[in-house]
């Protein structure tokens, strides 16, 4: 979805009353990292790089990566590359090399990415190498969607935008649902013009925090804990949009 779609999902989301209602957060936490100088940065699955340029614009050194090229492409289009901004395609399951573990005070993957991975092993594996990337007392969060809180087999129409995009006016229309233990992202994307519609389904892991909690201490969590949204409300399993985890090494 996020290959062929990508320029749709740039043009749906407000990015900036997103990022004014995540910052806070971000910065009430990396206060209490500690470190000298300016702090080293990983955006796992950095999308089309808002979240980067944000940390970046705070002084912090940040490697963003992201398996899809053309959310890359985006990236450096809208971001561009100044020092201490680096962009690269790789996947959140590829091994990061020696050099560069343990020299992150922070590393994030947040819009649900986690959960699109293929499977749980895949899970496991790149929540073995973000707390690898961390020094000692490095912090990690991870955002996914709480799909139990999510209703069974009906969908959940959450945005509608007329947008520009290269192709001339499109309507994008965003949508959620769960299946079981999974859920589902739908994303139509309709020329109003003729009313040629283009549409694809992504499928995310219904990842819970017992399942979390559990892979991030194997892969070497000194602490956890789980926040329901960005204001740090209490997680509860039936209620809480997200699922926020923030892990110390």
């Amino acid at each position: 979805m996020f290959e062929q779609f990508a320029e749709a999902y740039e043009a749906i989301i407000d990015w900036p009353r997103r990022l004014a209602n995540e910052a806070p957060f971000y910065q009430r936490l990396f206060a209490q990292v500690g470190g000298g100088g300016s702090k080293r940065m990983l955006d796992v699955a950095c999308g089309t790089g808002h979240h980067a340029a944000m940390f970046h614009g705070w002084g912090m050194v940040v490697e963003a990566a992201d398996v899809s090229e053309a959310m890359i492409r985006q990236a450096r289009e809208r971001f561009g590359s100044p020092v201490g901004l680096e962009w690269m395609v790789r996947g959140f399951d590829v091994v990061w090399p020696r050099e560069k573990r343990g020299r992150f005070d922070a590393v994030v993957c947040v819009g649900n990415s986690l959960a699109l991975a293929g499977d749980r092993a895949v899970v496991q594996k790149a929540m073995e190498n973000m707390l690898a990337a961390l020094r000692s007392g490095g912090v990690a969060v991870v955002q996914v969607l709480n799909v139990r809180a999510l209703p069974e087999g009906a969908m959940q129409w959450q945005k509608s935008k007329l947008v520009t995009l290269k192709g001339g006016p499109r309507v994008v229309v965003k949508g959620v649902h769960r299946v079981g233990d999974n859920g589902y992202v739908e994303l139509l994307v309709i020329d109003p013009a003729t009313g040629k519609m283009q549409a694809d389904t992504a499928r995310f892991l219904g990842l819970s925090a017992h399942e979390l909690e559990e892979m991030a201490r194997m892969a070497g969590a000194t602490s956890v804990r789980f926040c329901g949204n960005y204001q740090e409300a209490a997680y509860c399993e039936t209620t809480s949009t997200d699922l926020i985890l923030v892990a110390m090494q």
